[in-house]
């Protein structure tokens, strides 16, 4: 038994690439994330260069900013399951291509609605590329204690994204034109796809029964619809509309077949049984409720930053990059005060620690107060990090051993699910707020009042070509009504926060280190196994409560009885 296994699984060995160093991997692969996050939240500052330029409307510019996360959402789950079946790599190298491909075209758009179908693409090659650096990642760390720092690094890769974003979007708008926040993609993926066809390793997940084609599609519609009609309301659009109610019933129809469907099928995409474990649960909620706050709170941040205190583009990501640094300090330091902390104790710190720093940042006005914003975003990124360290590792130490890829799908949709909606919801939170102090300005036209009531930027505008003691009055109540809705949609995202908090009470207290699990080696289920590496050898799945590990170390046999009978 042990030759033939053995001979077995070297040409898997080969294939998986085993004698890649596993940290070059990580950095490769965090490389793929850094470009994915970085896009998500790049175009924040370009958002006043883009209107004027492109002239696009609320909808329309709501829809360039937020097409890219609720695409990447929608298809997570369908790259996921697919890398599962034709090979991770292979998935992950493809969206390099498109990811490249779309960029050029972004760049280069015209009008919004080539913009809006370049970022549309640009979350298909994200969808594509997320999954599957955290699976290769999964593989390639079996042992749980290392595996703790490599998310730590890889989830500080993710936060570090967003954060730069705005900061490398206002130095490229500095120098370039607004384009430039997109072309800088290419060259890095010209250099990505070679890197990683040569690094990293290929694997497939161990599946049984055919890929639920029909399935993915029904998961990628419902969330497309759900988000669409959550992102019309962020719009301010009626709830009986058309064009809301309609998405919002079909994508909710959409997802509740799709769970009646994984429940019947023998072998479902995704298991859904996960989510009656409660620090499961718990985990991807404490993911979305992070992300929202993240995400919605740094757009609105930078359009307080560019539209009330005057800062240029640059001097707006430069006053972001705290936040940076603490999310790095947050995510390399977390493997350790997981193990020391515990999960419950980790998120429900962070959750309470970012609600602290929102309440800080209250105190913004309308002048500048650069103590504030340091002490304030420091707080912000390093509990923001702590949070979503401490809840995907909960969430992948719950997962059962065989849905790796299903459970790596469910934390990338959390992810970018929560920067959708917080976009919508925030957006929609402020508009609420905003637009009611410009209803009746002195000396100002009910028309102008109205349309300044969509948009700062657009208050200034016609502000601008009022001109006068009208055009004055209009800036003046445009900025404290901004300021004013700014006020109210912190608050707000602390209470989530908050709730967040609550929410983590529900996860384990302690991290348990050792763990059960099935390995693939050479398509045969290896059971019983208990702590390192298994070289070459596929991991069935993400980490069960206590975490996969030791075959014979030197090249030992696998007891004959463990083969085929891993636990169930």
């Amino acid at each position: 038994m042990s030759g033939t296994t053995t001979a077995a699984a070297a040409p898997r060995r080969r294939a998986a690439g085993a004698g890649a160093n596993r940290w070059v991997v990580l950095v490769v692969l965090c490389v793929s994330l850094l470009l994915v996050a970085v896009d998500a939240t790049v175009l924040h500052v370009a958002v006043p260069a883009v209107t004027e330029d492109l002239k696009p409307g609320a909808i329309e510019l709501l829809w360039i900013v937020d097409i890219y996360p609720l695409v990447c959402a929608s298809l997570l789950i369908l790259f996921g399951t697919l890398g599962d079946r034709v090979g991770r790599r292979r998935i992950l190298l493809l969206g390099y291509a498109l990811f490249g491909v779309a960029s050029g075209i972004a760049a280069l758009a015209h009008d919004p609605q080539l913009l809006i179908m370049a970022r549309a693409l640009l979350g298909v090659g994200g969808a594509m590329i997320m999954p599957a650096t955290l699976s290769i990642l999964r593989q390639v760390f079996p042992d749980r204690r290392e595996r703790a720092v490599a998310i730590g690094v890889w989830s500080a890769v993710a936060a570090v994204g967003a954060a730069a974003g705005p900061l490398l979007g206002g130095f490229l708008l500095e120098h370039f034109w607004w384009g430039s926040v997109f072309l800088v993609n290419i060259p890095l993926m010209l250099v990505s796809l070679p890197v990683g066809r040569l690094v990293l390793p290929e694997s497939r997940g161990t599946v049984d029964g055919p890929w639920d084609v029909v399935g993915a599609l029904m998961a990628a519609g419902g969330l497309f619809g759900v988000v669409f009609g959550v992102k019309r309301l962020g719009g301010g659009e009626a709830v009986a509309g058309a064009y809301t109610l309609a998405p919002l019933v079909v994508g909710a129809a959409l997802l509740i077949l799709f769970v009646r469907r994984q429940r019947r099928r023998t072998h479902p995409l995704v298991d859904l049984r996960m989510f009656a474990r409660p620090a499961f649960s718990t985990s991807v909620g404490c993911i979305v409720l992070a992300m929202l706050a993240l995400v919605g709170l740094e757009l609105i941040a930078a359009q307080y930053l560019q539209l009330v205190l005057g800062l240029s583009p640059l001097q707006t990501g430069l006053r972001l990059l705290p936040l940076t640094f603490a999310a790095m300090a947050a995510g390399l330091a977390g493997a350790r005060a997981l193990r020391r902390f515990g999960p419950r104790r980790m998120v429900c710190f962070g959750f309470c620690l970012t609600a602290g720093s929102v309440l800080v940042l209250t105190a913004m006005g309308r002048s500048d107060n650069p103590g504030l914003l340091l002490s304030g975003f420091l707080l912000l990124g390093f509990g923001l990090e702590t949070t979503l360290f401490g809840a995907y590792e909960s969430m992948l130490s719950e997962a059962p051993p065989a849905q790796a890829g299903g459970a790596a799908a469910i934390g990338e949709t959390s992810y970018q699910l929560g920067a959708g909606i917080g976009i919508a919801l925030l957006g929609s939170v402020m508009n609420a707020a905003y637009a009611p102090g410009l209803t009746s300005v002195a000396g100002v036209p009910a028309a102008a009042s109205a349309s300044a009531g969509h948009s700062l930027g657009e208050a200034y505008d016609i502000a601008g070509r009022l001109g006068g003691p009208a055009g004055t009055a209009l800036r003046a109540a445009a900025r404290d009504s901004f300021v004013h809705g700014l006020h109210v949609t912190l608050l707000v995202s602390a209470g989530l926060l908050l709730l967040g908090a609550a929410m983590a009470l529900r996860l384990p207290r302690a991290m348990q280190c050792e763990t059960d699990g099935d390995v693939t080696v050479a398509g045969v289920t290896v059971g019983e196994v208990t702590g390192g590496e298994v070289p070459g050898a596929e991991v069935a799945g993400v980490p069960g409560p206590r975490d996969a590990a030791r075959v014979a170390a030197g090249g030992g046999s696998v007891p004959a009885e463990s083969v085929g009978r891993g636990r169930r």
